[in-house]
């Protein structure tokens, strides 16, 4: 135990070197520094004035090494010597100030807990109860030093750091430490938390700044004036990646220096010139040079607010539509004819603008936007190819449509049916430019008027059995989901796939069934020829399609055949004869030989005319009596065989000398049979072959493309009642805005409904009773239950 007599004037006398050897940076022994702990404790414990005592001696110590250390630096007098001189006596004092402090930690915090309590333990969690006497010795150091060196020379640091930086950014080479010290200093020199960076900002960052400020406000407008515009952009985007790397270097990083740094260097370097830059980014863009391109990007893309990518946003737009609709019309001769090079032409675009995007920017995503909402126009431009869509299947007025989505529809039909260009691709060719057509297909904004084209290309595919590959059409129907095509559209087209996988078993059940009625005897060679499709009228086909025709003997007795069949198999179920959308081959015999013709089931009931007259000829009313067609099918019919451009013989003759249309018939025409009809391959006749006459299959009725037109108006009109009630359902009350907001996104998979349709469907609703208007807004509607 320490005696009473143990006080601060007999233990100082055995500290106090011990203090001047740490100040000074002096080896101590470690019996001597733990014997240092122990003395200033009992001061502490023993002397009740022991602890100001303690810190009056020690500020007086400091206070004489700081004098020394200032009188060492003040020696210096250029300024590059004192920096050296200040970074050499500061970073020894700072290091003090982590080792000096900790045996003087008791002082404060004893002094106060023998006021308070006798605990001498924490009372929130873990902290130490000697932390803020530690604080407040290094406080003391720092204040000192503050008061004796750093305010005498503060404004010669700060100039001294500025002249370094200034000449690094000339190219001259000095040591980095240096400023990184007076760096260090100011951040330091506080200790209190709350305003330790205080001195960092007012005597480094302020001025760091400032003279970057100063420097490329003169130096920019030097190198644009001389060097121009291109070679500034060079200089902009250079000298933005060296300051940012100065500037992490020798700025505090837990400050927010960088970021002023940043704005401070965009806004001499780019802001100041961005009208300039700016005004060569549609030169730049034209002659596609995306390596300085992609350096305005970068400069632009840095000023707030994107005052600097807007322009260029615009400026890309406005070149993607106008280059992209000016290519178009220049080969509108030849696209206009041929599906393939139209959509060829539509991806050599598409592929043109997404490398200038991908080069330029880095598929930025405001860029890719921007490249997608000009394709989109171009896609979606009416000026080269065009439809009519009346606005109400009344009305008169019609609004002009692109007919994109119908060449894309062709386009997908020749790949996935066996056609010339489908046997020279591979599967994997057929498949990546069916993925192609789907990204163009994004961009349509009438997917409607795809799927109808689409859903006819499939049913004469199907019924045909002329797909290429099956599995890639299951395929296409189920990407075209991903695309955003509505669910219904594409459920009709996946239960067309299982109706064909049904009728392959119905056709062998029928076969069977024929044996059991009339055995093996019974069972002809035509019946095991045919091929029977029953398929759902909902997915196929609507009942107004279906055309009279009378049929060969032949096929008026099997009919009755098959609906027993289908009667005892399913009970209950019609079935309705879709003739038109059958075919089949006949076998034809002339004095040249004998060939397989390929032809409709309409096709072959015109043949059969002739059948047991083979020389005689028959007027077009004989025709329409003997066959039962509709005049206008029969016209149709007569000419695929009158006037087929697959051949240079046709099977039918006809007394007219040049048919152009089937409305070149007259009443009084007469037709016979060419008993000289043959193939003629390579410019020789052949006595034995198989010619398809089927051409474009006939899936409905013959109609005008303003009677086609109609029919969409109709079901859009359909549709966007069915969305408006949907959305009422689910709202129960919601505003005009909202609703065309809403409907439109629930109908984009499809088609964009215009204002005019939509109030139109919503008056329509309003006078069935379905919706009403609210009494408080009339701009507001209720659902009606």
């Amino acid at each position: 135990m320490m005696s009473d007599k143990t006080t601060f004037v007999t233990q100082w006398p055995k500290i106090r070197p011990h203090v001047v050897k740490l100040l000074r940076q002096q080896d101590i022994s470690q019996p001597d520094w733990q014997n240092l702990f122990w003395d200033i404790h009992s001061v502490y414990i023993w002397d009740d004035k022991g602890a100001e005592q303690l810190d009056r001696a020690l500020q007086e110590d400091v206070a004489t090494y700081v004098r020394e250390a200032q009188r060492r630096v003040m020696d210096n007098q250029e300024d590059t010597a004192l920096l050296t001189a200040y970074i050499r006596e500061w970073r020894k004092f700072f290091a003090q100030c982590g080792y000096l402090p900790l045996p003087f930690r008791p002082c404060d915090v004893m002094s106060k807990q023998r006021m308070a309590t006798n605990a001498w333990y924490p009372k929130k969690g873990n902290e130490s109860p000697f932390a803020e006497a530690d604080a407040h010795v290094r406080r003391m150091m720092l204040v000192s030093w503050n008061d004796y060196v750093f305010q005498k020379i503060r404004n010669r640091l700060q100039d001294s750091a500025m002249k370094l930086i200034q000449a690094e950014r000339k190219g001259e080479s000095f040591e980095s430490q240096l400023v990184i010290g007076v760096r260090e200093s100011c951040v330091h020199l506080i200790a209190d938390s709350a305003e330790n960076l205080e001195v960092y900002v007012r005597h480094f960052e302020k001025p760091y700044i400032n003279a970057t400020a100063d420097y490329y406000k003169v130096e920019a407008a030097r190198q644009l004036e001389k060097n121009g515009v291109h070679d500034y952009m060079r200089f902009a985007d250079a000298k933005l990646r060296e300051e940012e790397a100065r500037g992490a270097k020798y700025l505090e990083s837990s400050a927010n220096s960088l970021a002023l740094l940043k704005e401070c260097l965009v806004e001499h370097l780019v802001e100041h010139f961005m009208d300039q830059m700016l005004a060569e980014c549609s030169t730049l863009i034209k002659s596609n040079d995306t390596e300085k391109l992609a350096l305005l990007f970068r400069l632009m893309d840095q000023v707030a607010d994107g005052r600097g990518i807007t322009p260029m946003l615009e400026q890309m737009n406005e070149y993607i539509v106008q280059q992209g609709l000016a290519d178009m019309r220049a080969n509108a001769s030849t696209i206009t004819q041929d599906c393939e090079k139209y959509v060829e032409a539509l991806l050599d675009l598409y592929n043109k603008f997404s490398r200038l995007v991908e080069e330029a920017t880095e598929n930025d995503p405001r860029f890719l936007s921007a490249r997608d909402k000009g394709f989109e126009e171009i896609v979606n431009n009416c000026s080269i190819f065009m439809i009519e869509i009346p606005n109400k299947p009344k009305s008169m007025k019609t609004t002009p449509e692109s007919r994109c989505p119908e060449l894309l529809a062709n386009y997908s039909d020749m790949l996935l049916r066996k056609t010339p260009l489908s046997r020279k691709l591979t599967s994997d060719q057929i498949d990546a430019k069916l993925h192609e057509v789907l990204i163009l297909l994004r961009y349509v904004k009438n997917k409607d008027i795809f799927m109808r084209y689409h859903k006819h290309h499939l049913t004469r595919r199907l019924i045909l059995e002329i797909s290429a590959d099956s599995e890639k059409e299951e395929n296409l129907v189920e990407s075209l989901r991903n695309v955003g095509m509505p669910a219904d559209y594409i459920n009709n087209m996946q239960r067309m796939f299982k109706d064909i996988e049904l009728s392959k078993g119905l056709n062998k059940e029928f076969k069977e069934f024929k044996e059991r009625q009339g055995g093996q005897q019974g069972r002809s060679s035509f019946t095991d020829a045919v091929n029977i499709k029953i398929l759902n009228v909902g997915s196929w086909a609507r009942s107004a399609d279906v055309i009279p025709v009378s049929l060969p003997i032949e096929l008026e007795d099997l009919i009755p055949e098959v609906e027993e069949f289908h009667k005892q198999k399913y009970n209950g179920r019609k079935l309705q004869w879709h003739h038109h959308m059958a075919n089949g081959t006949v076998s034809f015999s002339n004095s040249m030989g004998k060939f397989d013709l390929e032809v409709t089931t309409l096709q072959m009931a015109v043949l059969f005319a002739w059948n047991q007259r083979p020389l005689d000829k028959i007027s077009f009313e004989g025709l329409r009596l003997a066959t039962e067609l509709p005049d206008s099918e029969l016209r149709r019919t007569l000419y695929s065989l009158v006037n087929s451009t697959k051949i240079k013989k046709q099977v039918i003759l006809c007394d007219l000398q040049d048919v152009k249309t089937p409305k070149d018939f007259k009443e009084c025409s007469v037709f016979w049979v060419n008993q000289d009809f043959c193939i003629v391959k390579n410019n020789k006749a052949q006595k034995r072959g198989r010619l398809n006459l089927i051409g474009r299959l006939q899936l409905a009725s013959e109609k005008t493309a303003e009677e086609n037109h109609n029919e969409i108006a109709v079901l859009r009109e359909l549709r966007t009642e069915e969305g408006i009630m949907k959305l009422m359902k689910m709202r129960k009350r919601i505003s005009y805005a909202q609703l065309q907001t809403e409907l439109v996104e629930i109908l984009k998979g499809q088609f964009s409904p215009s204002r005019k349709l939509i109030k139109e469907c919503i008056e329509k609703l309003i006078n069935n009773n379905h919706v009403l208007r609210s009494d408080q807004d009339l701009n507001e509607y209720v659902y009606v239950a």
